[in-house]
């Protein structure tokens, strides 16, 4: 397994499909592990989105905080997802 820390840069995707994109790759993310997202604004309602979706399973630290560039460091919570054969999602 590599150990580096999966990112998706937003500003370089269309508004309407970068929640989708990030949902997406949150889907994937194995407990304990991370990735980062970039981008032009503070990220606060997909923090919103995040919490209210999954409650206690997604850590969220800011990296950098503008004013140009935001970068988020979001964690899946060790033992996140469910806890039935499908693996946690």
């Amino acid at each position: 397994m590599s150990s580096a820390i999966p990112e998706i840069d937003v500003r370089v995707i269309p508004p309407s499909q970068r929640h989708p994109s990030i949902f997406g790759m949150l889907a994937q993310l194995e407990p304990g592990r991370a990735m980062q997202v970039t981008s032009d604004h503070d990220p606060r309602p997909l923090h919103h989105q995040i919490m209210t979706r999954f409650p206690d399973e997604f850590g969220w630290d800011y990296v950098e905080e503008g004013p140009e560039v935001w970068k988020v460091l979001i964690t899946r919570a060790e033992g996140g997802g469910c806890d039935c054969c499908c693996g946690g999602h």
